[in-house]
């Protein structure tokens, strides 16, 4: 499988492009914001000659939903996600206002909902949806046993894991359900944030702050 990570907004919110030998593909958070992240996501996906299967969102938090309308538009894929995270989508333009802008297009619907091991494929690939509430109630992380990694989104980072004082966040929760259901795996998983670099599930066990 191969792993193309953008980053992308003012937040800045990695975007990963999954695909494989087939050329069918994956887009995980498209965050772009901006017209020409909008164009630099559209140009790789096209020059690649690039099927796109399957957008996927780790959560709905304003940062990781801003390309869905672009994705839609551009691609005929509507993202899918938990419905737990659904109401975020509503108070999206409230959002962005809170920070000191608008959005340029309105959130679409979702076009899926997804659950704690749902199975997503695309060519020869699959991913699983692992649930992990704490940041947000419908956090999904996105578990490729195949090629030895994981898309954590906000759940967990190199050294860190993510906030949960927003709407619908759990701290406890968060740790707890970060060690029964991601520290289970194998340490050498490596994992893909929603930003930041990527870690592995070893190292995070061993350093990260949160869990000592």
């Amino acid at each position: 499988m191969k792993i193309k990570r953008f980053e992308f907004n003012m937040f800045p919110v990695n975007c990963y492009v999954l695909s494989d030998e087939t050329q069918e593909a994956v887009v995980i958070d498209p965050g772009c914001f901006y017209d020409e992240e909008k164009q630099t996501l559209k140009n790789y996906i096209v020059t690649n000659n690039l099927t796109v299967k399957h957008l996927l969102n780790t959560h709905l938090h304003l940062d990781h939903i801003f390309g869905n309308p672009f994705m839609l538009k551009e691609f005929g894929v509507q993202a899918e996600a938990n419905q737990e995270d659904e109401y975020w989508l509503e108070s999206a333009p409230k959002q962005s206002r809170m920070f000191g802008f608008q959005l340029k297009e309105e959130p679409v619907p979702l076009g899926k909902y997804l659950h704690d091991g749902d199975q997503i494929t695309f060519g020869h690939t699959t991913l699983e949806a692992i649930h992990v509430p704490g940041h947000s109630p419908g956090s999904l992380v996105y578990y490729c046993k195949q090629a030895g990694c994981l898309f954590s989104g906000d759940v967990l980072f190199q050294g860190s894991i993510g906030r949960a004082d927003l709407a619908g966040g759990n701290f406890d929760e968060l740790k707890e359900n970060i060690c029964s259901r991601l520290f289970v795996l194998p340490n050498e998983t490596i994992v893909y944030p929603g930003h930041g670099a990527p870690t592995t599930i070893g190292i995070e066990k061993a350093e990260n702050p949160f869990f000592r």
